[in-house]
């Protein structure tokens, strides 16, 4: 059987924790900062983890991390 290929997106987006939870980081951060709260910024640098419906989805792009 071939290799799977490895989603590109995803697997720029996304790692996976020791425990196996799907890491991202969060939207809304990259451009039209000027109007953002500075405390809102500050949370947006914070990683959290994918969503428990998505991660199967998230975890079969990313197969080999």
């Amino acid at each position: 059987m071939p290799k799977m290929k490895t989603h590109s997106g995803a697997k720029k987006r996304f790692k996976l924790s020791k425990s196996g939870k799907v890491k991202r980081s969060r939207a809304f951060a990259s451009h039209i900062l000027t109007k953002k709260t500075t405390k809102r910024k500050r949370g947006l640098r914070k990683g959290v983890y994918a969503d428990d419906t998505n991660a199967p989805t998230i975890r079969k792009m990313i197969p080999y991390k």
